[in-house]
């Protein structure tokens, strides 16, 4: 744990995708990763960070570019996803730090893609749904999208959305709203 136990990863991921059935033997990975560091007591966003993470088992589609941005070409300069979960691990304390996503997608992605690489999940088990919890906190009767949760909150979208650096800065700022109000939940504790 952090000396203040305050600090919180705020995590997105980008993967390859597809407008219809993925080609045969492709399958969904991780090709970005967004990590925005939060200071919970300061209420302030710390650092904000970008992995670009070279797919193996499939391409990035015209599709997958129109959505995210991101090319073929790009990713290739990324590095490989052991290497990205050991930069997690190392550089920004995944396994140590509570961490969020908006929605559950983004942590069955990486355990997922960890057993099928065979590599160690960088995250602890402290994980909180955002998305769960800003729709509890304000009583939704269903569960917004990233954009619309920002619109609710009279919050900017920063940068482009399904940029996972961007998703991550803007989640961040949704957690940070919770924050002020009381009402973000304390990661549960560590197994």
């Amino acid at each position: 744990m952090d000396a203040s136990g305050d600090l919180l990863n705020v995590v997105d991921v980008e993967a390859t995708c597809w407008k219809g059935t993925p080609p045969p033997g492709a399958v969904s990975e991780i090709i970005e990763i967004g990590l925005t560091v939060v200071d919970l007591r300061a209420g302030e966003r710390l650092a904000r960070h970008r992995i670009l993470v070279r797919p193996e088992r499939s391409a990035v589609s015209a599709f997958c570019t129109e959505l995210t941005g991101l090319t073929q070409a790009e990713v290739d300069t990324g590095v490989s996803f052991a290497q990205a979960c050991r930069a997690l691990a190392a550089e920004h304390r995944a396994g140590a730090r509570p961490w969020t996503s908006w929605g559950d997608y983004d942590r069955r992605q990486f355990t997922r893609q960890c057993r099928a690489a065979g590599v160690p999940c960088p995250f602890g088990r402290r994980h909180v749904n955002a998305k769960a919890a800003f729709t509890g906190a304000l009583g939704l009767p269903r569960r917004p999208g990233m954009a619309q949760a920002l619109r609710v909150a009279g919050l900017p979208l920063e940068g482009r959305h399904h940029r996972g650096e961007d998703d991550a800065w803007n989640i961040a700022a949704l957690v940070l709203f919770l924050a002020r109000r009381g009402a973000w939940p304390p990661a549960p504790s560590p197994a």
